[in-house]
C-alpha cells in the first residue's frame, strides 16, 4: 500500500483516514495537502497578460483525495491498484504542473530581460539625444582652396620693384 504512495508521498504530505461505515464496510480515503509553492507561480506571473497563469482547477486537482468504500474484502482486492491508478495520475499531474511552472519561469525572465534591454534602450538613446542637444552648432569656417584666393600672392617678391624705379630688362646688365 505504501509503495504504491510513494510518487505522491515524495512531494506533498497524505492524510489517510479509514472509518468504518454502515453493515460492516469500511470507507478509506487519501487525501494529498496543498503547498504553498503550487500556487506560487501564479503570483509570479501576476499582471502580465503574456504569460497565462496555471489554472485553479489544474492546482485544486493536486488535492483531489482518493475515496473507497467496501467490505474488508473488497479493499483488500482492489486497494493496491487503485492505489497504483491514483498515484499514477496524481504524478503525471505534479510532473505537467511542474514542467508548465518551469515554463512559465523562463517566459517570465525573458521578458524581464526583453523589457531591461527597451529600458537600457530607452536611457541610451535618450542620453544621446540630451548629448547632442548640448552640443552647439558648429559652423565650419574652414576655408575651401578652391573657391578663395591664395594669400600668398599679397606677399612682396624678391625681386620686387617700386614703382618709381625703371624696370630693368631681362638678360643681363645694360
Amino acid at each position: 500500500m505504501f509503495r504504491e504512495l510513494m510518487p505522491i508521498i515524495e512531494n506533498r504530505a497524505l492524510t489517510i483516514t479509514v472509518v468504518q461505515v454502515s453493515d460492516g464496510k469500511i470507507k478509506l480515503c487519501v487525501v494529498p495537502h496543498a503547498l504553498e509553492k503550487d500556487n506560487e507561480i501564479n503570483k509570479k506571473v501576476g499582471y502580465r497578460k503574456e504569460v497565462p497563469k496555471i489554472s485553479e482547477q489544474a492546482l485544486k486537482a493536486l488535492t483531489t483525495p482518493l475515496s473507497m468504500e467496501g467490505t474488508p474484502e473488497e479493499l483488500d482486492a482492489e486497494l493496491v491498484q487503485q492505489l497504483s491508478s491514483y498515484a499514477e495520475v496524481h504524478t503525471k499531474l505534479q510532473h505537467g504542473i511542474a514542467e508548465a511552472t518551469q515554463r512559465i519561469h523562463a517566459a517570465l525572465n525573458e521578458i524581464e530581460e526583453r523589457e531591461k534591454n527597451k529600458t537600457k534602450a530607452k536611457a541610451t538613446a535618450l542620453a544621446n539625444k540630451k548629448e547632442e542637444d548640448q552640443k552647439p552648432d558648429k559652423v565650419e569656417t574652414k576655408p575651401s582652396t578652391e573657391t578663395t584666393l591664395p594669400l600668398d600672392w599679397c606677399a612682396p617678391s624678391e625681386n620686387a620693384t617700386s614703382p618709381n624705379e625703371p624696370s630693368q630688362p631681362k638678360g643681363g646688365a645694360q
